[in-house]
């Protein structure tokens, strides 16, 4: 007989994909596909049990050279309202503060960001966290998207608390975003 009692939830090893509702499925597509890099993978099609499915598309980024099934769901609601004009990390009337993808390293994460610079995307916020090197853009909904780089395990994991409230603004315009440091804080347990 099994024993039924539980000390408690079974830890997740991590979020496997975000579905968000966006007012253009074309637009949101272009800015997840060409700006992000993402690659749609699928999108529901009509089924005898669902004949009228939603319009629905599924995205990816890779790992180890292969694609998930998907990481980012896109459903289109045209009955959204208008993204805030500014760019807000905090405050605002949007529900998803912001969603993190992350690049392959140092190096990719840089070229993305001459890319998108070349692209004249705005560079809302440009970060440098504890375990993490960020850049925040938004999509056409006003959705955060924040492109990063983790730093290695050993920079953050011997005092995560302290890493998380590490900041350090840089600029987000010109040559000086573009640029990226190396010597980066080692946090270690008090």
């Amino acid at each position: 007989m099994t024993d039924n009692k539980t000390d408690g939830p079974v830890i997740p090893v991590g979020v496997n994909h975000v579905v968000i509702n966006v007012r253009d499925i074309e637009e949101s597509h272009t800015f997840w596909t060409e700006v992000v890099g993402m690659r749609q993978v699928g999108e529901l099609h009509p089924t005898p049990e669902r004949p009228d499915p939603p319009v629905m598309r599924f995205y990816s980024g890779e790992k180890e050279g292969r694609p998930n099934h998907h990481d980012i769901a896109l459903v289109e609601n045209k009955e959204l309202p208008s993204p805030p004009e500014e760019f807000s990390m905090f405050g605002g009337n949007i529900a998803i503060n912001h969603i993190a993808i992350t690049l392959p390293n140092r190096e990719s994460w840089l070229k993305q960001l001459a890319y998108l610079q070349e692209k004249d995307i705005d560079f809302g916020r440009r970060v440098d966290h504890g375990m993490t090197h960020s850049l925040y853009i938004r999509d056409p909904n006003g959705y955060g998207v924040e492109l990063l780089y983790e730093l290695p395990r050993e920079v953050w994991s011997g005092d995560i608390n302290a890493a998380l409230n590490y900041s350090k603004v840089l600029p987000t315009k010109g040559t000086d975003a573009l640029k990226d440091n190396e010597d980066v804080p080692v946090f270690s347990a008090a």
